[in-house]
């Protein structure tokens, strides 16, 4: 789509992994842009064949658009433009998918003139007979995406002038199978001191022969950064923030690329055995020269500059243990980069052989390590050294797999030089590292986590099944009872109203004798209706005393719906009449004859002093009387949490856990969601040797308030007593960077009240009060 200028005839290169599938039949562009290929190819797909599932995962289909030109008796063929096509929807279960695969302009073509690259497209339909992966594949099989963005504060020396140079970084994984998978980082770009690299800003493929530069780019993926202190890896504290913003802005190498690795079952078993054996994994680091090309044979003295081709061999330790917590998908983090040392190595990681060792099996000339136009001679320089090698090793290699080599065996890398001189010169740029404190900026990700996390909904129903919630309250039974009184109090008010319109009418004053005669009692009656119609109080009272006759219809009678026929209405009607009459009277004979009842007398003891006079108890050692008064203020109010809780707190003091135990888990029944009983019950279920309930206690409590820095901590204090290091170390971590946190916006806060006379905030952690108050919470 969207082919115009002067273009007449085209056609479709398709490529994968290497290889040409085939070219499109010539087609005619039609006046409105399009032009219909109609093109149809295809590629075996096998575990043991040229592409596999690994290929699958990280190559792309290459799609070239080519122009043809007819000059004259010859034919002549430009590329316009590229498109690539991602294969990952088939290792997600998929069958058959349809992309438009933006087209992306190549330099000096016709179509970069029109700056049509995110206009352009090609239509592609991706489908298999068959799935790619079992049922049992897609569920317990992962996928492992590592992108690598930056190496910051690099050494001087590589921004020294001098051949061509390629920076490469290298990760090994386990891959399906037994395999070792390298994710080699290839084509990093040295850039000068200057701006920072913009964010966000996309991902890369890791494509080596493409014209379209645009096509590099990862559709909806981007690196889009984030605070230092939320990082996984290293320089991730307060005091390393101005280094770190300081480096960004210096001499870097720039990769922003992304490799994705397909993990089977068995290698996700592994992958997870390979982090609990050791914590750290080598990411290592080298710089390539590239000479330029050369004709004929090479002689001796150019090998001895073949030897010196790679240069700056430094590793960088990655801290793979987030992996293993549940619901940890993603690492990401600054990592520093240190000289290679074989010894080093191989005590931190248990990995003694360096991936650079034999570039010939990481296939570098596939890959796209060298560009396009320059010959390799530091792979015939390899491939000499290898063939050396390999009949000193050839046995052992055999015997010993690369991560389990024998540390006692001297190392030694190939495509080194072999003489002192050439090792020295290896040593010191390599210790040029950390000289200049360089680091590395990498994100790894996996699409399922390697230990799934339960959900609060999960949690919340296991410890329901443990702790029923208590029942509702029964539904009230004094209904009609308050209905009738509210009828009263409306009357009652209703009736002193009125008698302050008679006042104001007609006075307070009696006769002489006490006695009105009827005719004037009426006659003031007559007056009295009038002025209470005129003024509007008459409806106004109606009004009010209506709703009071609604609810004892509806409490009392339970009349709700409608009547059936005129009969019950009228008899209905009749019945609620006398009711209402009689209870008129009874509220206007309380109100005229009888009077108010005095209220209740408050309670000796109020509940704080209950618990004051517990405190007092305990100090003076008299846990009985102690235990009364805890038992009193429970007896008070046996839905108030806070005193079950410390009450049981006061059994826990007299080692009585079992009745601590039952105290902490009334509160609970009470509320569900509520933190501390939660962090109480968990520490109960530790000391009664009730694990399991214990770890659902404290995760409930870390995933309901996951910005609790003591619920991470006693969590991080349960898995440390369960000898589990590396949820004990992702809690304790996850609570320091709480409270660095809120000790951070505690300092943030103006002292301008210092500044007028005021006393500067003193903290909560630096003052203690003797005894705790009655408001205070139990952890």
């Amino acid at each position: 789509k969207s082919l115009k200028s002067d273009v007449s005839v085209t056609l479709v290169r398709v490529e994968y992994n290497g290889a040409l599938l085939g070219d499109s039949c010539q087609t005619d562009v039609l006046p409105d842009g399009t032009a219909n290929y109609n093109f149809t190819t295809s590629f075996e797909c096998s575990p043991n064949g040229p592409n596999s599932l690994d290929d699958i995962v990280q190559k792309l289909v290459l799609l070239t658009v080519i122009e043809v030109q007819k000059e004259k008796k010859k034919e002549k063929t430009v590329p316009l433009g590229q498109a690539v096509v991602d294969l990952l929807p088939l290792l997600q279960g998929q069958c058959s998918f349809k992309v438009l695969a933006p087209l992306y302009a190549v330099p000096a073509s016709p179509l970069e003139s029109l700056q049509l690259e995110a206009k352009g497209g090609l239509e592609v339909t991706v489908c298999t007979e068959e799935p790619l992966l079992s049922a049992t594949q897609l569920s317990d099989g992962n996928l492992l995406s590592v992108t690598l963005e930056a190496a910051y504060s690099v050494p001087e020396a590589f921004a020294a002038a001098g051949p061509l140079q390629n920076f490469m970084a290298c990760l090994q994984v386990p891959a399906a199978g037994e395999k070792e998978f390298p994710l080699l980082f290839m084509n990093g770009i040295f850039k000068p001191a200057g701006e920072k690299e913009p964010l966000p800003r996309p991902k890369k493929w890791p494509l080596g022969n493409i014209m379209a530069p645009g096509a590099l780019n990862i559709p909806n993926s981007f690196i889009v950064g984030g605070p230092y202190e939320d990082e996984d890896g290293e320089l991730n504290k307060r005091e390393d923030m101005e280094f770190r913003i300081q480096a960004e802005s210096t001499k870097r190498i720039v990769w922003d690329m992304e490799r994705r690795c397909y993990l089977d079952p068995a290698a996700v078993v592994t992958l997870q055995k390979r982090i609990t054996e050791c914590w750290y994994w080598p990411l290592e680091v080298c710089r390539a020269s590239v000479g330029s090309p050369s004709k004929g044979k090479t002689t001796k003295a150019d090998k001895g500059d073949e030897d010196k081709q790679i240069s700056f061999h430094g590793v960088a330790y990655v801290n793979m243990v987030p992996l293993l917590c549940p619901g940890v998908k993603q690492i990401r983090g600054a990592f520093r980069v240190f000289a290679y040392h074989s010894s080093e190595v191989f005590e931190k990681t248990k990995c003694q052989h360096s991936v650079f060792r034999d570039l010939r099996k990481l296939s570098l000339s596939k890959e796209g390590l060298w560009t396009p136009g320059i010959s390799s001679p530091l792979s015939r320089a390899v491939h000499s050294k290898i063939q050396k090698e390999d009949k000193i090793t050839k046995d052992s290699s055999r015997r010993v797999r690369p991560r389990e080599a024998n540390c006692n065996m001297p190392f030694i890398m190939p495509v080194m030089a072999l003489d002192n001189m050439t090792l020295r010169e290896q040593y010191l740029s390599s210790q040029q590292y950390t000289e200049a404190e360089t680091f590395l900026v990498m994100e790894i990700k996996l699409d399922k986590a390697l230990v799934p996390k339960r959900s609060r909904e999960e949690l919340t129903s296991q410890v329901s099944q443990m702790i029923p919630p208590r029942p509702p309250l029964p539904p009230r039974t004094e209904g009609a009872k308050k209905a009738v009184e509210d009828y009263h109090n409306h009357v009652t008010s209703i009736a002193v109203a009125i008698l302050s319109e008679y006042h104001e009418l007609f006075g307070k004053q009696l006769p002489e004798r006490g006695v009105i005669d009827p005719q004037t009692l009426q006659e003031q009656k007559r007056q009295l209706n009038f002025e209470l119609n005129i003024s509007g109080k008459y409806f106004a009272f109606k009004e009010q005393l209506k709703y009071a006759v609604v609810k004892i219809v509806r409490e009392k009678y339970l009349k709700t719906t409608a009547f059936e026929t005129q009969e019950q209405l009228q008899a209905f009607l009749s019945e609620l009449y006398v009711y209402l009459v009689d209870q008129m009277h009874v509220a206007l004979n309380q109100l005229l004859f009888e009077e108010a009842a005095p209220p209740a007398p408050p309670p000796r003891v109020t509940e704080d002093q209950l618990w004051l006079f517990a405190r007092e108890a305990e100090v003076n050692k008299d846990y009985k009387l102690a235990a009364l008064y805890h038992q009193q203020r429970v007896a008070q109010d046996q839905c108030n949490i806070q005193y079950w809780l410390d009450y049981g707190i006061f059994c826990l003091l007299l080692e009585e856990r079992m009745k601590a135990q039952e105290c902490f888990r009334e509160a609970l029944s009470l509320d569900p969601h509520h933190i501390q009983s939660l962090l109480l019950c968990g520490i109960v279920a530790v000391m009664l040797q009730h694990c399991e309930e214990a770890e659902i206690f404290f995760e409930d409590a870390c995933c309901l308030e996951p910005s609790s820095v003591v619920a991470w901590t006693l969590s991080g204090l349960f898995y440390e007593l369960q000898d589990n290091n590396i949820q004990a170390e992702m809690a304790f971590r996850e609570a320091k960077k709480l409270l660095q946190a809120q000790l951070a916006k505690e300092s943030s806060i103006p002292e301008a009240a210092e500044g007028e006379g005021g006393e500067k905030p003193i903290s909560a952690a630096g003052v203690r009060s003797p005894s705790p108050s009655p408001k205070e919470c139990s952890p």
